[in-house]
């Protein structure tokens, strides 16, 4: 298997010289007055002149091109400026420069079968040439299909959200985790094409449109769970603390019964999602 390898070439300012002094040999042959003969010389000396012209070329900043003579890979020139090589090679411009794709949402199921959309930005740039250039058809078109193909199996792994185990890892709350998890499947589907992949990153992620409502209705009845939940250990804690003090500056003696009542009294007020009015007892305790 060949690999890339760096191809040597001349300078295209001494070559433009060269050529235009071969293509002047006819000129100088009339002006001369030389021999019959050398005419048909001249004339092969000019077309070959001609022919060197479409050996330069010129390379801008971050791009290269990948030399095939008849078929067989060559090498390819990565230094910017301008060249010469044999004008018969073929010659295939492959930008060096890194490059976004914003993937289109897809619609895809998750680990438990919801539908979600998901998209990802990818961050790339040809790292090896003769792969680009040879072992895929269109690296450009590879990367876009492979980058899907990952996508749809990283949603096909993980749950969208995670309702009911909090410490398993979800495409919502896996963040960073996530993000590192795709890159790397990325790169792997990639590296057969000769592409480097800088970053990647989930740019949308939410439900599918069928399912979304219901799906906002869950995770608000989840969210309110957890906050009356929060709520309620609060409370039983000032509870705790009330009678606790009550009884540690004797301010007041209460049986169970009572105690029960103030308890009860307590958690209304404490948990109660709406303001309380309270009632003031002006007569006896008893």
């Amino acid at each position: 298997m060949e690999k890339e390898k760096k191809l040597s070439s001349g300078s295209g300012y001494l070559a433009i010289l060269f050529c235009l002094v071969l293509m002047a040999t006819p000129v100088l042959n009339v002006f001369f007055n030389f021999y019959v003969y050398m005419t048909v010389a001249t004339i092969l000396i000019s077309i070959i002149g001609f022919i060197g012209f479409f050996g330069l070329m010129v390379i801008d900043p971050n791009e290269s091109r990948v030399m095939v003579l008849f078929g067989k890979y060559s090498g390819t020139v990565k230094t910017n400026g301008f060249f010469w090589v044999n004008p018969f090679y073929v010659k295939k411009k492959i930008s060096l420069r890194a490059r976004n794709f914003d993937s289109e949402p897809i619609k895809v199921n998750d680990q438990i079968g919801n539908p979600i959309n998901i998209s990802v930005i990818l961050v790339w740039k040809v790292e090896n040439t003769f792969k680009a250039a040879f072992d895929v058809d269109d690296y450009v078109a590879f990367v876009r299909i492979q980058t899907e193909a990952a996508v749809r199996k990283l949603a096909l792994s993980y749950p969208y959200d995670n309702f009911e185990h909090e410490n398993e890892l979800s495409l919502r709350t896996g963040g960073e985790e996530i993000n590192h998890m795709l890159e790397e499947e990325i790169r792997e589907r990639l590296s057969i094409a000769g592409i480097n992949v800088m970053e990647a990153r989930i740019s949308n992620l939410s439900y599918a449109s069928e399912i979304a409502s219901a799906m906002l209705q869950r995770q608000q009845a989840t969210a309110v769970v957890a906050a009356r939940a929060k709520i309620v250990e609060g409370a039983v804690g000032m509870v705790e603390m009330a009678l606790q003090m009550l009884s540690e500056k004797k301010i007041i003696e209460l049986d169970d019964e009572r105690k029960a009542t103030m308890v009860s009294n307590l958690m209304v007020v404490l948990t109660s999602d709406k303001a309380t009015t309270p009632v003031i007892n002006a007569g006896s305790i008893y």
